[in-house]
């Protein structure tokens, strides 16, 4: 039996690494947690701290000349994924990169580009793109049993509020974050690029796309701050590219303003030409419907299981190895950066139509 582990390097020392891929990597047997990253020289003492002894460093291109790697996770500030993963892919690593991939159509053209160059794979880490019931949903939909898309409708209300303000403190945990709360990353529009669009719907939106396949050709929005420096909803009107004869519609809604103690929505509603399909995140269901009246309903999921953080860097040592294939492709996550890219922009423009090609 190979003994072989995939060697890998976590870029950023943050809140969602340090919750979420360095204890899956840590707890893999499968994995061996080269080095870790971070500008930060006291988060990254943390981290180690937490989690070491583990090599550490405050530059990612001396870390990657350094050390023989298999792939990467970046988990850094939005506005700081574009240069992380380059680098890392430019080196020839298969990499993970959080959500959102990046802030600019225009990057994530130019990471594809490379990833495709250099043969690796871009994994993205959406981690609902990995419950049993996303996968189904997307099978169902690649089946044609139902028909065409005609109309999509995605909601996603979360308890968001206070990151978005930049008081993390709001939601810790009793016993406190386990290492490091995400502080200002999302409240400061230069680290985030903005708020409930790129925190929250870029969760939803890569779960549409992911599922349904669509693009995005032509997309309205209106976006309200309220008193933070971010955005706080947003309503998006997408035009989707022909799906057959016709183009599909639909919507793209979400808040952060949920009351905390009140659950959290994700929804996704896809109507078709031959009926419906809801898939609910938060409750773990799905419900296909068919217009002769026929219908199945899954789930729900245990609640461990319908959000597996651990899966994506599962995937990515499981990719390196050769046991399995990407499980969350790059695809949804540049068709979601595309909706999000051209939803700041029309937003900015008093809600005018912009369209994917124009980016």
């Amino acid at each position: 039996m190979s003994t072989k582990k995939a060697r890998i390097a976590v870029v950023g020392a943050g809140w969602w690494s340090t919750t979420a891929h360095i204890p899956a990597l840590k707890n893999n047997p499968d994995a061996e947690l080269v080095a870790l990253c971070d500008r930060q020289p006291e988060r990254l003492a943390k981290a180690d701290a937490a989690y070491g002894p583990v090599k550490t460093y405050t530059d990612i291109h001396e870390m990657l000349a350094q050390e023989t790697l298999d792939g990467a996770v970046v988990c850094v500030n939005h506005s700081a994924h574009y240069e992380a993963a380059k680098a890392c892919l430019e080196a020839g690593l298969h990499v993970v990169i959080d959500k959102p991939m990046v802030l600019k159509a225009a990057d994530a053209y130019d990471l594809v580009n490379i990833a495709n160059a250099k043969s690796v794979e871009i994994i993205m880490g959406y981690p609902w793109h990995y419950t049993e019931n996303t996968r189904l949903a997307r099978e169902i939909v690649q089946s044609g049993e139902l028909g065409a898309i005609q109309y999509v409708s995605c909601l996603f209300a979360s308890v968001v509020l206070e990151f978005l303000r930049g008081n993390d403190q709001a939601y810790s945990p009793p016993s406190g974050y386990a290492v490091t709360g995400p502080g200002t990353a999302y409240s400061d529009p230069k680290l985030s690029g903005g708020g409930q669009g790129h925190l929250q719907v870029t969760h939803s939106a890569g779960t549409m796309f992911y599922v349904t396949g669509l693009q995005a050709d032509k997309v309205s929005c209106f976006m309200e701050n309220f008193d933070l420096n971010v955005d706080l909803v947003d309503a998006i009107a997408v035009r989707f590219k022909p799906d057959g004869a016709h183009s599909p519609v639909g919507v793209v809604g979400s808040t952060g303003n949920v009351v905390k103690g009140d659950s959290s929505e994700l929804e996704l509603q896809v109507y078709f030409e031959q009926g419906r399909l809801v898939l609910n995140q938060h409750e773990g269901t799905l419900l296909v419907r068919k217009s002769d009246g026929t219908e199945r309903n899954y789930g729900p999921l245990d609640p461990a299981d319908r959000y597996p953080t651990h899966a994506p860097s599962a995937n990515l040592v499981n990719l390196i190895l050769g046991k399995e294939e990407n499980g969350s492709p790059v695809e949804a996550g540049v068709r979601t950066v595309e909706l999000l890219d051209a939803a700041y922009r029309s937003s900015e423009a008093g809600g005018q139509p912009i369209r994917i090609s124009d980016l």
